[in-house]
């Protein structure tokens, strides 16, 4: 990656037109050719971009360019598209650049498989007496994440989300009207579980039969005690 702090102005041309006055700026140009040109703030969004794959041209300053105190341009055009990017450089304060080598990837932690494993493992958090009958149960129109019995042999279909919203509650509903009827099944129950649910999804999903459970992800795993707790 290169790294510039420098004095800039930045046009864009493409699905619109944007244009930033000379200011001083963290311009970054990644290893696959991306340029992003950030302020000093705004969190992790930039100004300014251009995604890869693109080209980057660069030439110095001429004519009227160099007499307004412009040093260097930086033609940056999309492979892709008509979008274009035109930094003019008008002082340098800083210029780097360091090899990051081969990204690993983010691993995520908490995602639904490890929900889904998590509660397979400790399944009388669906009730007393529950039994874990599979999990990925097969259907023609996707996997149910978990599938258990209860003491009554009512069969429950669980949906496990790590965020839960309204799409989750529509694909247990799906789930649920096929498997009910399944003939070799008996009377099928839907849980839809997460780590949080928002209001509108749990509202929906209790207006039809749904139970919601909150899965605490730290409780499962053993990292919190509840006897422990002050509060």
């Amino acid at each position: 990656m290169r790294v510039l702090i420098a004095r800039c102005a930045v046009d864009y041309s493409g699905r619109l037109d944007a244009h930033l006055e000379p200011a001083t700026r963290l311009i970054m140009v990644k290893a696959d050719g991306s340029v992003l040109i950030h302020a000093d703030g705004g969190s992790y969004k930039p100004l300014n971009w251009m995604s890869a794959p693109c080209t980057c041209e660069v030439r110095p300053a001429e004519g009227e360019e160099s007499a307004a105190g412009i040093r260097e341009i930086w033609d940056v055009r999309s492979d892709r598209s008509d979008d274009r990017l035109v930094i003019s450089l008008y002082g340098v304060t800083e210029d780097f650049s360091h090899p990051f080598g081969p990204e690993p990837g983010l691993v995520k932690d908490g995602v639904e498989a490890h929900l889904q494993e998590l509660l397979a493992g400790q399944i009388h958090l669906l009730g007393a007496g529950v039994t874990l009958l599979r999990r990925e149960y097969p259907t023609p129109i996707g996997p149910v994440d978990i599938m258990a019995l209860d003491t009554d042999g009512t069969h429950l279909a669980v949906e496990i989300k790590r965020r839960g919203e309204i799409d989750g509650v529509e694909q247990l509903t799906r789930y649920l009207e096929y498997l009910n009827r399944d003939r070799s099944l008996q009377a099928v129950r839907g849980i839809f579980a997460a780590r949080e649910i928002k209001p509108q999804a749990r509202v929906l999903a209790e207006d039809r039969g749904i139970e919601c459970l909150i899965l605490d992800y730290d409780a499962m795993r053993g990292f919190d005690n509840p006897e422990d707790r002050l509060f």
